[in-house]
């Protein structure tokens, strides 16, 4: 099966922190997406593994995604190393995307980051013909990246996703474990605060407000990117 866009995730939360709305969007459009959560976010404070895949799957069919796969890499051990990397080419492969969505670096999670390097690597080494998957190589042309908390540096585009975060709002609430609940008695965390949750709404209201819309989310670029002439001219 090839799709338009593979989006990875080091944890099973992130991708709809970060790119939710966009997610939705491209679904909505009629677009084949499948999400790739590296880990079962195993170490999160709340929640077990079985939980947390669970609540991933109601988030992805909120989102509208073909498919939600899980590459079983170790929470909290995330790394950009050989053996990560032929646990991710196979993925790669197998759906042949046209876009490659993944974590951007700097990040205040060590796995953001590494899963930043990881993915970009294991996108160039599924290219290669000598690595046998028993699979056809195949590398994605385009590839973005996105964070899953906050922008670190200034974005090299922003997405316009109004009319499209009440889903991604939605698909949050499905990782029920993870984030506010003013009625569950849980340990204090940082991504379960009614201020953290309410930061998600701010966050997107800025970025939309600075293209002009409700709601955008932001997306950056290993390098420039190809255009026949600027935006807005027909």
């Amino acid at each position: 099966m090839t799709v338009d866009v593979l989006a990875i995730g080091a944890h099973p939360d992130d991708l709809e922190l970060g790119v939710g709305g966009l997610l939705h969007k491209l679904c909505q459009q009629g677009r084949r997406v499948v999400i790739l959560d590296l880990t079962r976010g195993e170490m999160g404070t709340h929640g077990t593994p079985e939980l947390r895949l669970a609540e991933a799957a109601r988030a992805a069919e909120i989102l509208g995604v073909a498919e939600r796969v899980n590459a079983g890499l170790p929470d909290g051990a995330v790394a950009n190393t050989t053996e990560q990397q032929r646990r991710v080419i196979p993925f790669i492969r197998q759906y042949r995307p046209s876009v490659l969505l993944a974590t951007m670096t700097p990040d205040r999670h060590p796995d953001h980051a590494a899963a930043h390097a990881l993915a970009r690597d294991a996108n160039y080494f599924s290219g290669l013909g000598k690595i046998d998957t028993g699979q056809e190589r195949y590398r994605t042309p385009r590839v973005f990246y996105y964070h899953p908390y906050t922008e670190e540096t200034a974005p090299s585009m922003v997405v316009d996703i109004s009319g499209h975060m009440q889903a991604k709002m939605e698909a949050l609430r499905a990782h029920a474990s993870q984030f506010y609940n003013p009625n569950a008695r849980q340990a204090p965390t940082r991504i379960a605060s009614k201020e953290f949750w309410e930061s998600i709404q701010t966050r997107a209201a800025y970025w939309g407000s600075r293209i002009s819309a409700a709601h955008g989310e932001a997306l950056y670029t290993d390098g420039p990117l190809a255009l026949d002439w600027p935006p807005g001219l027909a």
